[in-house]
């Protein structure tokens, strides 16, 4: 998996390119760590990603745990149908501000 984070004006953009899985979501968290005490939002972009694993989930619902004791946001954009349909299926798509591809 590839991550490219950018910052500006408080807001945290991360684009991931491959798979999100139990070997990389570790890699993921790492890189939204060094910025979480300074955003007030999050956006990860999906357009690249190929599949989403448990262990991302996990990631992503840690994450928008902290942001969201710290009234910060979280949004997840250009989610695909294979992501779409797990989300939808843990009803994780009425817990995270998502926009479809």
């Amino acid at each position: 998996m590839e991550l490219t984070s950018t910052v500006s004006d408080g807001k945290q953009t991360i684009a991931l390119s491959g798979e999100l899985n139990t070997l990389t979501s570790p890699e993921l968290s790492a890189v939204i760590g060094t910025q979480i005490d300074k955003i007030t939002a999050l956006v990860l972009d999906f357009t690249d990603c190929d599949y989403v694993s448990s262990a991302g989930i996990r990631v992503l619902l840690s994450t928008f745990k902290t942001l969201k004791q710290k009234k910060a946001s979280m949004k997840l954009i250009n989610v695909g149908e294979n992501f779409k349909d797990v989300l939808e299926s843990t009803c994780l798509d009425s817990v995270f501000d998502i926009e479809w591809k």
